[in-house]
């Protein structure tokens, strides 16, 4: 007797401790429930319909001015001595999901620009070679500046998102999409030639300008992204068909990051 006396506290507080366990156990699981409906449950959808989104400011008018890069180029392509750049204008329509105005669809039409800067090497635009040819002139005469251009009419297309749809110059913003071009002129520019020593040899205003379609390739297709606040955003494309025509020279992609300017 006196001996379960004695044991009688060790299994009160060992029994308390159980209860206390499965007490804890059950208010955790009770609170994880409620928190798992509370995520679970449909928030109130906003009503739409009620919103005129006819004359909202949507990027219809695109500007996109940046940096240009041939990528996968070979060695004897050397670019540089100038800033590789682009210069895009659009004219888009815009076209709210009307289920979501949040996201839209967007397409459109303009023109974009490509200026290739090269470093000591001739791109020559009047061979008559079958390819393209890329030769270094450090030792011959040469232009101080060389660039190559192209210039495309384009179709760009895009699925876009505002985080506030109502005023667009006040959300942020995010695009993905592609656009399909058609090449209207390709030349190269040479300004100023001078020698093996530096020396000009027609004055620094001399300028020789080479147009032909002979090699760039007639279609640009690539895929686009963009990124912003309100009338000023990042953006991305990616020519992923080549540069130049199929077999007539180095297998290239343009790569094109820089800033956009939209509204209207």
């Amino acid at each position: 007797m006196s001996i379960q006396l004695f044991l009688w506290p060790i299994v009160f507080i060992q029994r308390t401790k159980q209860k206390m366990k499965k007490l804890v156990f059950l208010s955790l699981a009770l609170t994880a429930t409620l928190f798992a409906t509370a995520q679970t449950a449909k928030k109130p959808t906003k009503d739409w319909s009620k919103f005129d989104f006819t004359n909202r400011a949507a990027d219809h008018l695109v500007i996109q001015y940046g940096a240009d890069a041939w990528t996968g180029r070979p060695s004897a392509v050397r670019t540089g001595n100038g800033f590789s750049r682009h210069f895009n204008v659009y004219f888009m329509f815009d076209k709210p999901v009307k289920s979501n105005p949040k996201y839209s669809v967007a397409f459109g039409a303009g023109l974009g620009t490509s200026h290739i800067f090269f470093d000591n090497t001739r791109v020559d635009f009047r061979s008559a070679a079958p390819t393209l040819q890329f030769t270094a002139v450090d030792s011959v005469d040469h232009f101080q500046k060389n660039k190559a251009t192209s210039i495309y009419a384009e179709i760009p297309a895009e699925i876009r998102y505002y985080s506030n749809p109502e005023n667009p110059n006040k959300s942020w913003k995010a695009a993905i999409g592609v656009k399909v071009g058609s090449l209207l002129k390709a030349y190269t520019k040479g300004k100023n030639l001078v020698n093996k020593q530096g020396e000009t040899v027609y004055g620094t205003s001399y300028i020789e300008k080479n147009v032909t379609k002979r090699y760039i390739n007639g279609t640009m297709l690539a895929v686009t992204g963009r990124v912003g606040y309100g009338s000023l955003s990042l953006h991305a494309a990616y020519q992923f068909n080549g540069v130049l025509k199929q077999g007539f020279g180095p297998s290239m992609q343009r790569l094109s990051l820089g800033i956009t300017l939209s509204g209207l």
